[in-house]
């Protein structure tokens, strides 16, 4: 009786499910849980708007608010100043949408849209397109692409090296945001997993047979269902950090993209 003979087949088995498999065309076991964090998004946006009020009359509204008011200050004005207005609504989506994949995806039996890479490089994209178009929008074409070096440095030569590095960079933000993201909240998934088939393949023996040994091994069970309880809680925590650092670094790409070099 030895739970860890099984071990190496239930995890590649988790590994297969996490990566998700193909339904048809592009549609993917991941689509189903994106179609709902986008509904949960919009639900919560008209929910709030119907019942806004100058005084808050119940707790749905009051957090909806404090929540709008967490990313407005630390998210936007924090990172912006005043130029932050005419952003929030995008950071405000960014964020929510994040916040909401993570956590959906840690319930059991689903899928976090944040845990493919495919989602991620999307979202990665859409925050660099936009703070892109901001700081051409700000600048103009010519005068943003010249502001990724400091005004007045020489000589050419020095000035093209450093205006390369800098175009590399900028470009990398999209590869840093994305695996970030990803990075985190799939390892997660995976350390999610991989406890609860601990936890399920040393307690199981014991409901196809009571015996001194499988009643020793159902005890190491419960030692991976508390481990499994903690790591819930840290997950939770990572979820909500996660998806606060990925809105808090568009906002500082935008800041670099708008400001005066």
């Amino acid at each position: 009786m030895n739970p860890f003979a099984d071990l190496s087949k239930e995890v590649n088995h988790l590994l297969t499910t996490l990566a998700g498999q193909e339904v048809w065309g592009p549609i993917t076991t991941y689509t189903p849980f994106i179609i709902l964090i986008l509904l949960l998004v919009l639900a919560l946006v008209f929910a709030a708007k119907r019942q806004l009020s100058l005084v808050p009359k119940n707790r749905f509204v009051g957090a909806v608010e404090l929540f709008v008011d967490f990313t407005r200050t630390d998210v936007g004005y924090g990172v912006l100043g005043p130029s932050a207005k005419k952003h929030m609504p995008f950071l405000l989506t960014l964020f929510t949408f994040i916040l909401l994949s993570n956590l959906v995806g840690i319930i059991p039996g689903s899928k976090a849209a944040t845990g493919t890479m495919g989602v991620t490089v999307a979202l990665a994209l859409i925050s660099f397109v936009y703070f892109t178009y901001c700081g051409i929008k700000h600048h103009g074409l010519g005068h943003y692409l010249l502001s990724l070096t400091p005004s007045g440095l020489k000589p050419f030569p020095l000035a093209a090296f450093i205006w390369l590095l800098e175009f590399v960079s900028m470009m990398l933000r999209l590869l840093t945001l994305s695996v970030r993201l990803f990075a985190n909240m799939f390892a997660g998934h995976i350390l999610l997993g991989a406890l609860a088939i601990l936890a399920t393949l040393f307690i199981t023996p014991l409901f196809a047979s009571f015996s001194p040994e499988a009643l020793g091994l159902a005890g190491g069970g419960v030692m991976w269902v508390v481990l499994l309880t903690l790591l819930y809680s840290v997950e939770l925590l990572v979820a909500c950090i996660q998806a606060f650092v990925f809105t808090l670094l568009s906002s500082v790409y935008i800041m670099l993209a708008t400001s005066e070099h």
